[in-house]
């Protein structure tokens, strides 16, 4: 092979446009089409909006607009305005901006210097308009690059900032925004803002009372007793306490919602432990009172510090003693001026003792069965990394059905970071089951063992669960009966945003020259279309894809979609709705849908 010349001649200096539009990754994670809910797009219109709300934070304006039309999203605010001589150099310059100054910008959510210059470098058209003091500055961009630039008179009465952009579709492909998800990330800045109000394509979004109204949409009716709340200065935060098994948390700072939370999230669940003990003078364990807990915290740093790129983990340590302290206090306060719910939570920390004791009978047994088994989990294929390791967040965890489509992947997998388990065929249907009722249930029982989630979530063995079925009628059935015992037992795995579903391709299209894959009719018929005298293979299930061919699905070109709920107040009735007995409404539904 001939040896490749390295010399000044290689080395390159990219300016930072041309470095962001190449390197977008660094910048906004991934590039994605819009169909899951951290795809690139939606990082885009965050940065945008983060910039609008940091105004209303440091107490200018109250009102912000957003549309979004086809590709085409505009954000008004009405804060001071970006300075009229700097306008251009704060969408276009790197490390240019006000948010390293901690007196114009204490507790910022957007990026320092970088937000709105990816979103316009990445954008195929960006406007921006400052109106300030009765003037106003205009530039328009392609690609990063400055295309025209006015500035002129303007009412008065009309300051802030004016923002228009189209993702550049050479970056990002074909792609579409999901209503839904960008609603999810407006209620998330109303209820961290109360008094702010955010005008999306018609709705109005704003909340009086902060996390309680989060805690409150969320969980819906069925909580045990009223909403506990607290706000302080840099700290608010709200629980009770649901019908559901686990714990369920959202985690904010400085207005980023933190999925795998952080050390500010594990000071408010040990702040919530030591509130309880000190008000009711026992010494309850922590599994006990926490035992279907729902809970939301949301706190202001100046200088976070977060574990990964995506900021989904705060990582400063710090900060533990005044949020524990703080916490506590909080708590003790609810229950001293609220006597209905002390005694309905000591009557659930009670409930959940017994309950506690009693499943550690049956978990008893069953280890003492699993003994006699074997030593060690039938059916899993482990990895070396896990999470907590060095490379633990790239661990995953394939939980696939049957000894083909697991022998397909066993011999194609990064035995580093992807481990593998099998399921002999259709796991039990866990809805309306008890929690024991997994330890009699040999299979599900492994699973729950192989994760490493039998005490609490936090002793997840894998970064990512990734369920790969068939994509037929029996594939979809299964990932129905996984996801209820998720849901049902281990919800948080979905609400910590740990689940997902392995897209493989339906069709391989090829001729002598060329071999396409396809996940769709659309895609098959376009690579029909493209290749000369093409031959077309329809894949019935994993097992039938070679391990030489599985590899690539499994590793650069795997495709997972992410599992997420709307809301967790809904999992009971669409569990029941679905996986229940078999209903009149649900027979309906099946009639008016079938194709």
């Amino acid at each position: 092979m001939a040896k490749q010349v390295y010399d000044e001649s290689k080395v390159k200096t990219l300016s930072s446009l041309e470095h962001i539009r190449l390197r977008s990754g660094m910048y906004i994670g991934r590039l994605g089409d819009g169909s899951n809910i951290d795809d690139g797009i939606y990082v885009l219109l965050k940065e945008v909006v983060d910039n609008s709300v940091d105004e209303f934070i440091m107490g200018y304006g109250r009102k912000i607009v957003v549309s979004v039309e086809d590709k085409r999203v505009k954000v008004r605010d009405f804060g001071r305005g970006i300075p009229l001589g700097k306008v251009i150099e704060c969408v276009s310059v790197i490390n240019t901006g006000a948010k390293y100054n901690d007196e114009v910008f204490q507790f910022s959510v957007g990026l320092n210097g970088v937000g709105t210059k990816a979103v316009n470098a990445l954008s195929g058209f960006f406007r921006v308009v400052s109106i300030r003091e009765g003037s106003f500055k205009e530039a328009v961009f392609e690609k990063g690059k400055l295309i025209k630039e006015k500035q002129g008179k303007a009412p008065k009465e009309t300051d802030g900032t004016y923002i228009e952009f189209e993702a550049d579709d050479e970056i990002f492909g074909d792609y579409a925004y999901n209503e839904e998800y960008i609603e999810q990330r407006m209620w998330n800045y109303a209820y961290l803002n109360t008094g702010l109000t955010i005008q999306y394509n018609k709705q109005s979004f704003s909340s009086k009372r902060g996390l309680y109204d989060l805690l409150s949409d969320e969980v819906g009716d069925e909580t045990a007793y009223d909403i506990c709340y607290h706000k302080g200065d840099h700290l608010e935060f709200s629980f009770t306490h649901t019908v559901n098994y686990g714990e369920t948390y959202f985690s904010f700072v400085n207005g980023q919602f933190t999925s795998d939370g952080g050390t500010h999230l594990s000071a408010f669940r040990e702040g919530i432990l030591k509130g309880v003990n000190e008000f009711y003078k026992k010494n309850y364990s922590g599994v006990d009172v926490r035992e279907g807990i729902a809970g939301a915290i949301a706190i202001k740093l100046q200088n976070p510090v977060f574990e990964s790129q995506t900021k989904n983990k705060l990582g400063n340590t710090e900060i533990r003693s005044w949020i524990v302290n703080e916490v506590k206090s909080g708590v003790v306060d609810f229950l001293h001026k609220n006597n209905t719910a002390s005694k309905k939570l000591e009557d659930r920390i009670v409930s959940n003792e017994k309950l506690r004791k009693e499943l550690n009978v049956v978990k008893k047994e069953a280890k003492e069965a699993a003994k006699k088994i074997a030593l060690k989990i039938p059916n899993l294929k482990d990895c070396k990394y896990h999470l907590g390791d060095k490379h633990g967040e790239e661990s995953m965890i394939f939980i696939t059905e049957g000894q083909s489509a697991a022998g397909s992947m066993v011999s194609s997998r990064d035995v580093y970071t992807q481990a593998i388990f099998s399921l002999r065929g259709k796991p039990q249907n866990m809805y309306a089951k008890k929690q024991a009722t997994i330890y009699k249930n040999e299979e599900l029982y492994n699973l729950m063992m192989a994760l490493g989630i039998e005490n609490e979530i936090e002793g997840l063995r894998y970064s990512k669960i990734i369920i790969a079925t068939d994509a037929d009628f029996d594939g979809f059935h299964i990932r129905n009966l996984l996801m209820t015992f998720f849901l049902s037992f281990f919800e948080e795995l979905i609400v910590s945003e740990r689940v997902y579903i392995l897209e493989t391709p339906l069709f391989r299209v090829r001729n002598k020259k060329e071999t396409v894959y396809c996940y769709s009719e659309k895609e098959r018929d376009a690579a029909v279309e493209k290749l000369a005298g093409p031959e077309v293979t329809r894949f019935k299930g994993l097992g039938e894809i070679s391990p030489k061919e599985f590899g690539q699905f499994i590793a650069g070109d795997m495709r997972i979609v992410k599992v997420n709920l709307k809301t967790i107040k809904d999992i009971k009735d669409t569990l029941e709705f679905y996986m229940g007995k078999n209903t009149p409404e649900r027979r309906d539904f099946i009639m008016e849908n079938l194709i």
